[in-house]
C-alpha cells in the first residue's frame, strides 16, 4: 500500500525523515534542528571547558578564584544536561514525523524553559527585562530562552503548521 504522506517542501534526509507527516516551517526547522542545538553545545562547552568563566558570567561576584570540586562536579553535570538537550531536541526529532511527538518533546523543553528562567531570579526582576545589563551569558539564559520558549508556544498552538488553511491531521494508525 502507498503512502500518502509527503515530505516537507525542502527536505532532504539530513534535516528530515523521508515520509514525512506534516511539513515543518524553514524557522522551526532551522531553530529547533540546528540554531537551539547548536546553542546547547556552546553552553555544554563553557560548562565543563572554561568553568571560570561560565561562574564569572552567571554572577562575577560569588564566582570563586578556585573552582571547588564540588561545584566543578556540578558544572560538570550540567554540561551533560545541555549535551542531552541538544542530542534530544536535534536527534529525537530528526527522527519522527509524528505531531504527537514532536509537541510532546517541544511541550517538556517549554518546561525547561520555564524552569531555567526561574533559576535566574536570584539575580533580581531586572534580569528578565534589562538588556543594558546583559553579558554574554545573560543574552543565553533570557533573550534567548524567551525565544525558544516562543517558538515552542508557537508550534503547540499549531503557528504555521496549517497547509490551505486545513488544520494538520494527526498521523493515525490502526
Amino acid at each position: 500500500m502507498a503512502s500518502d504522506k509527503q515530505a516537507p517542501a525542502g527536505a532532504t534526509a539530513a534535516n528530515q525523515p523521508q515520509g514525512s507527516a506534516f511539513s515543518l516551517p524553514l524557522l522551526y526547522r532551522l531553530f529547533f534542528l540546528l540554531i537551539e542545538p547548536l546553542s546547547a553545545l556552546l553552553g555544554a562547552y563553557y560548562a565543563y571547558f572554561d568553568k571560570k568563566a561560565y561562574l564569572e558570567l552567571t554572577h562575577a561576584a560569588s564566582a570563586p578564584e578556585t573552582i571547588p570540586l564540588g561545584t566543578s562536579i556540578v558544572l560538570s553535570q550540567l554540561a551533560n544536561l545541555y549535551l542531552f538537550f541538544a542530542i534530544n531536541e536535534a536527534l529525537v526529532l530528526r527522527s519522527t514525523s509524528d505531531i504527537r511527538v514532536w509537541k510532546t518533546v517541544l511541550f517538556c523543553l517549554l518546561i525547561g524553559d520555564i524552569g531555567h528562567l526561574y533559576t535566574v531570579r536570584e539575580l533580581g526582576l531586572n534580569i528578565y527585562w534589562s538588556p543594558s545589563t546583559w553579558n554574554a551569558i545573560d543574552w543565553g539564559n533570557i533573550p534567548f530562552v524567551y525565544l525558544g520558549a516562543s517558538m515552542r508556544i508557537a508550534f503547540l498552538a499549531d503557528v504555521g503548521l496549517y497547509k490551505s488553511g486545513k488544520r494538520l491531521q494527526k498521523n493515525r494508525t490502526a
